[in-house]
């Protein structure tokens, strides 16, 4: 995507793979800083203090900690701690598991000499990987929207689609593209006439700082909302489509999600809005029946919820408290959806029911016609 008209991927690699290059994502929207990550113990940190953050982007990350520790030592045993430590760094994504799991699977299968120049190429290819599975849920995601388009306008309604989303699922929470923002920029660069809801997020106002930011730099309409005003302008006629992207998802299609996602869920329930859930498959886990009893919830500082950090008026990055002394908090940072109250999955390999058959079907069976099966009835 672009920053001030010029291509970035979220993170890469440095041209002698002695490094991986990452956008310090704590600093924006006020300031752009890359960060050099030179061990396995510097790729945790990234991921644990959440210079990083987002599902696919911290699995594309710890695939390049585990080829960082190639370089140093590329061990049997040496790699199984690396994956262990990683994994350690944020229990809810799936998608750190899935990185290391398969990063270790297809190194320790090689002699280890040949292991380093393996690992800097599998990281890479997990890399390219979900930047095109990230286009393809554009591709599909945007043909949803498209249709809505169509909709009102057979309803007599003018103006662009709404769509609201909840977080960050942009290219930053990705390697590039993203998740759920990836249907509205592929249509907003087809020409549809869309504008974005962002919810502010908190504590860590992923939208207010993330969305907003990539928003502005692609030249998508959007506008930032109080965490509580989604179910409000539901009630109004002013959204179309909630959109969110999600940390960890069941085989019955329960959705892992920032925290206040189940609370925009409960709304579009109730005012019929449809509500989708952009899915890279690598993001469900199929060992995993019951999303609501078997999702680890992390739990932060409850520094995140008593301070906020932003920009004085002399361009200052300051952190101020907004609590009373003494006032107690709590942080979980994820919340579960249940699979009824989700309208679809947009996944790279189409529309999905929210309904463990439909999804066990499309990502065990590689064949167009279970494809299109499973994508019946996707939409509310």
């Amino acid at each position: 995507m672009r920053v001030a008209g010029e291509q970035r991927r979220s993170l890469w690699a440095s041209p002698g793979r002695d490094a991986v290059l990452v956008i310090d994502q704590r600093w924006l929207p006020h300031e752009l800083r890359i960060e050099e990550l030179r061990s396995v113990a510097a790729v945790h940190e990234a991921i644990r203090d959440m210079w990083v953050r987002g599902a696919p982007l911290i699995g594309a990350t710890a695939a390049y900690g585990i080829a960082l520790q190639c370089s140093r030592d590329a061990g049997a045993e040496a790699l199984r701690a690396a994956e262990a430590l990683l994994n350690g760094a944020r229990p809810t994504a799936v998608n750190l598991a899935w990185a290391t799991r398969r990063m270790c699977e297809r190194l320790l299968a090689l002699p280890e000499r040949e292991r380093r120049d393996a690992a800097w190429r599998e990281a890479a290819a997990i890399a390219d990987e979900d930047v095109a599975v990230n286009a393809a849920i554009g591709r599909y995601g945007s043909e949803l929207l498209r249709a809505l388009a169509e909709r009102r306008r057979a309803t007599g309604r003018r103006g662009p689609v709404n769509v609201l989303t909840h977080c960050n699922a942009g290219w930053l929470a990705t390697v590039d593209r993203g998740t759920a923002l990836a249907p509205v920029y592929a249509a907003h660069e087809s020409g549809l006439e869309l504008h974005v809801w962002v919810d502010e997020t908190r504590p860590r106002n992923q939208g207010a700082s993330l969305t907003a930011w990539e928003l502005g730099q692609e030249g998508v309409p959007h506008t930032v909302i109080a965490d509580n005003a989604g179910g409000h302008l539901m009630q109004r006629g002013d959204v179309d489509i909630v959109l969110v992207g999600a940390d960890r998802v069941s085989a019955r299609g329960d959705v892992c999600n920032k925290i206040g996602t189940y609370l925009k869920a409960l709304a579009a329930q109730d005012t019929g809005v449809p509500f989708h859930v952009a899915l890279p498959l690598a993001t469900l886990d199929l060992a995993l029946d019951d999303g609501l009893d078997g999702i680890p919830i992390e739990e932060r500082s409850e520094r995140e919820v008593t301070h906020v950090t932003g920009r004085d008026a002399n361009g200052r990055s300051v952190e101020v408290r907004l609590v009373p002394d003494g006032a107690a908090a709590r942080n979980p940072a994820f919340d579960v959806t249940p699979a009824r109250l989700v309208s679809g999955f947009i996944t790279e390999r189409g529309l999905v029911a929210a309904n463990e058959r439909a999804l066990r079907s499309i990502a065990q069976d590689r064949s167009p016609a279970a494809a299109s099966a499973a994508a019946g009835g996707g939409t509310r």
